[in-house]
């Protein structure tokens, strides 16, 4: 049982959809002014009639225009009552078309702040996907806007690693490592942790580098780390001694 009224039985000429179900159906054939008495299992359907019927009760009927009679002669009340005119505080404001040209610019500035506030929320998101990404790269070259860093420590690979002796730094050890950007997008320069670690893998020593204490160079700390590029990093950290004899690096 639904309740309906008739704009919604305007809309499609009586054919309407369950919200609960989806099943479609014609609500005309089944359509009752009051609840039926209970129980009931299903409404009695309207049979077709042959012909139309035929309204009767008018709630608005318009009156229609009459010429005057050739010879009939106006009254003076005829006269004063066409003089007669409402004053304008007086009429009815319904029947001004309301202005709707500020509602939907209002619309349309929420409508775009929605938008943005979406765009830099979802903003990592939006960049490191290959083909959005492109476009909002495009877009901020022509506009000459810096796009904020985004960061995938999952796309950063380990090539190679090495470590050894200092050669001029007595108690400390040369650490050196390439690393390789696979994301589809400039990454910022990662923190490195090093960790050292003795023959029964407990860790005796860690160390965790920031960009600017491993990367001499900030014009490339700026610029960040290239898709697909690779490069080579050296760190300089303090001999635990002879009992480190493994070593391990992540990237945060």
């Amino acid at each position: 049982m639904f309740s309906v009224d008739a704009r919604t039985l305007a809309q499609a000429h009586g054919f309407v959809m369950c919200g609960h179900c989806g099943t479609g159906f014609d609500s005309i054939a089944t359509l009752a002014d009051q609840l039926p008495p209970e129980p009931f299992h299903e409404l009695p359907s309207h049979e077709p009639g042959v012909e139309p019927p035929r309204l009767e009760a008018a709630v608005y009927r318009p009156k229609p225009d009459t010429e005057p009679e050739p010879g009939d002669t106006p009254t003076l009340r005829d006269d004063f009552a066409d003089l007669i005119v409402t004053p304008r505080f007086a009429r009815d404001k319904r029947t001004d078309k309301p202005r709707r040209w500020p509602w939907v610019m209002a619309c349309l500035l929420l409508l775009l702040a929605l938008v943005a506030q979406i765009g830099w929320a979802l903003r990592d998101t939006l960049i490191a996907d290959p083909t959005t990404g492109s476009l909002i790269q495009q877009a901020c070259s022509v506009l000459s806007c810096h796009l904020p860093p985004v960061r995938d420590v999952s796309k950063l690979h380990l090539l190679a690693r090495d470590v050894q002796t200092h050669p001029t730094v007595p108690g400390a050890l040369l650490i050196s490592a390439t690393l390789r950007n696979d994301a589809t997008f400039t990454q910022p320069w990662p923190v490195v942790a090093i960790r050292l670690t003795d023959g029964n893998g407990k860790v005796i020593a860690m160390r965790r580098l920031n960009p600017y204490e491993y990367l001499d160079d900030t014009e490339a700390l700026h610029r960040g780390l290239a898709p697909g590029a690779s490069t080579a990093l050296v760190f300089e950290v303090e001999d635990p001694g002879h009992q480190a004899v493994g070593f391990d690096m992540a990237f945060e």
